[in-house]
């Protein structure tokens, strides 16, 4: 018997595999293919190096590249991006683990598969309660001032594997005191490979694709033997080290890597652990979802398609247990990745769920070549990848622009290098909400008068306009709520005092989008004291869920005034000579 149409729709929003599977055709198919092909490629070496930069087992990186790219397949509903590890979460499960004071590899990674199961659950719980806005309270200077010192972070923490020392450090000046103390150590021919390795990955980014263009390489050829340049940095030194023997003076390397389908490893049941982990996975979440988010939106406005942002919850949730019980770690959504996603011409989700069959044909067959790999190599990927990501432009444009968004980015950049990431990123959310608070709680109150010859009225310090005598108009830019009510009263109040021989005081609402319950008890308040001086107070243009509101409480029956329609209603009532008008006209007029 057929679904109700009703309950299809349904299943097809739960399930978004079931909308455009049923469109899924051979063209369809090739293009997904060929950009799984690239992106495989490209994920091999990142997916390795992610988990070395997230002190776990390169392994983890290849497991946590498969099922939750199938999952996000299945409830995700951006068609180009690509779930998997990337550099922002991994360091952020650095910190998280490192906090724990582990050292038995086997806890190591059944504590980062239990980060995994809560972010996934979190995640999830913010799915299904539609809990998506949440992300707001993470600001854009906050989240790009975040990035930026992340970047700078991660670079500095792979110079260890660069300079072939042992330097740890969980903030930048712990790493820049370590690699100082240990430079003597330095291993010439890991530095040797490392510098080599970035040199030529930085090459490969900027100059690969158009020298192959002059030699007559065909665009998506050259496309995807640019995108192989790490591959190509792992085979060549790989085989240099072990042609070489290099393993055996001092360069350090990859070493066994597990042959086989990912294992089923549940999440640890330790209460304790669940607590020390809970508020790291909560950040994971959030900046994961902004980040991913943020690249899927950018993505779909390109080719007009749409993203469910509360469904996207469902599907990074879902990515992140899947990679929880296969042996991974926290994924999110990558800008880089998914750009190359995109460029290499993927169609449907499907092309994520092909490249989980590639790195998982990887994980089978490939793995034991990967025993000379030096971890310099990966490094230099690592490096690569995230300079792209550092963006000191922030710093210059948000001081231009405002202030105090750029007092956001350098307190998040500062407080993220000098104590951390967890820190860094609390602090930006706190910084964020109260600027927000600040910047609120002194609204935007502008006296106005008329333009000449038209119905408009504008700022009278900004314009030349009229004004009528014995009536005060103010303009509210802001909502009311209890950070400005006080501010608001002061203010009319005080103005009111400079005025003589006034009559009324006309307050417009055309920004005002809510009236909380503080401020409606300052406006009784402010009515109060105007009738104590004999001065009418008026309202216009206010909005109609605000007067929705004001019509339960009795201050539109206590008004000594009237609420006008338009400030220009309230210009012709209010000249001097105008007849009086009755209160009810007023408020029928809304």
């Amino acid at each position: 018997m057929p679904l109700p149409r009703l309950s299809r729709a349904g299943l097809r929003r739960a399930l978004p595999v079931l909308d455009w599977a049923s469109r899924y055709n051979r063209d369809t198919a090739t293009s997904d293919l060929v950009a799984a092909l690239i992106v495989t490629i490209m994920l091999i070496p990142q997916s390795l190096a992610y988990a070395l930069l997230a002190g776990l087992p390169p392994e983890m990186g290849l497991y946590a590249s498969i099922l939750p790219l199938v999952a996000y397949a299945i409830f995700g509903t951006s068609r180009a991006l690509a779930v998997g590890p990337v550099a922002v979460v991994s360091l952020m499960t650095a910190a998280a683990i490192g906090e724990l004071g582990l050292t038995d590899p086997a806890q190591i990674a059944l504590a980062a598969g239990t980060l995994a199961f809560l972010s996934g659950a979190i995640l999830l719980a913010m799915g299904v309660l539609k809990l998506g806005f949440l992300a707001n309270f993470l600001s854009h200077p906050v989240i790009a001032g975040f990035i930026t010192a992340s970047g700078i972070l991660i670079a500095a923490s792979q110079l260890k594997h660069i300079l072939g020392v042992s330097a740890e450090g969980h903030t930048l000046l712990d790493t820049l005191l370590a690699l100082a103390r240990d430079l003597p150590q330095t291993n010439l021919i890991t530095l040797g490979i490392g510098v080599a390795s970035v040199a030529f990955l930085f090459w490969v980014r900027r100059g690969l694709k158009p020298l192959l263009r002059r030699l007559g390489l065909g665009a998506r050829a050259a496309d995807i033997l640019a995108k192989a340049g790490p591959v190509a940095a792992v085979a060549v030194t790989t085989l240099a080290v072990w042609g070489l023997g290099l393993h055996d003076r001092g360069v350090a390397i990859v070493g066994t890597v597990p042959t086989g389908l990912p294992p089923l490893t549940p999440p640890s049941a330790d209460p304790a652990l669940w607590r020390q982990l809970l508020l790291p996975a909560l950040l994971i979440s959030v900046i994961g979802f902004v980040e991913s988010v943020s690249v899927a939106q950018t993505l779909a406005a390109k080719k007009r398609q749409r993203i469910v942002p509360d469904q996207e919850l469902i599907g990074l949730g879902a990515s992140n247990v899947a990679a929880a019980l296969t042996g991974g770690y926290p994924v999110t959504g990558g800008f880089a990745r998914s750009v190359v996603n995109y460029d290499a011409g993927a169609e449907t989700p499907a092309a994520g769920a092909f490249t989980a069959v590639g790195i998982l044909l990887a994980a089978l067959l490939l793995t034991p070549l990967l025993y000379f790999l030096p971890k310099a190599t990966l490094a230099a990927t690592i490096i690569v990848a995230v300079l792209s990501l550092v963006d000191f432009s922030i710093l210059k444009r948000s001081w231009t622009y405002s202030r105090l968004d750029f007092a956001a980015v350098l307190a998040t950049i500062v407080t993220t290098l000098l104590v951390g990431v967890e820190i860094g990123v609390s602090a930006g959310v706190v910084l964020s909400i109260f600027l927000h608070l600040y910047k609120t709680s002194k609204p935007h109150v502008a006296e106005v008068g008329l333009v000449p010859g038209t119905h408009h009225f504008r700022n009278i310090k900004r314009h030349k306009v009229d004004t009528l005598p014995g009536v005060l108009t103010l303009r509210v830019d802001e909502s009311l709520y209890f950070a400005n009510a006080r501010f608001l009263e002061e203010y009319i109040l005080n103005r009111v005092a400079e005025c003589r021989d006034l009559r009324h005081v006309v307050l417009m609402f055309p920004a005002v989008n809510e009236v909380d319950m503080s401020a409606l008890e300052t406006l009784e308040e402010v009515n109060r004291r105007l009738s104590d001086m004999q001065i009418s107070l008026h309202l216009t243009e206010v909005k109609g869920p605000v007067m929705d509101r004001l019509k339960r409480s009795h201050f539109l029956h206590d008004l000594t005034g009237r609420v006008f329609l338009s400030q220009y209603d309230a210009w012709c009532a209010l000249q001097p000579g105008a007849a009086p008008g009755a209160k009810q006209e007023g408020l029928a007029a809304q």
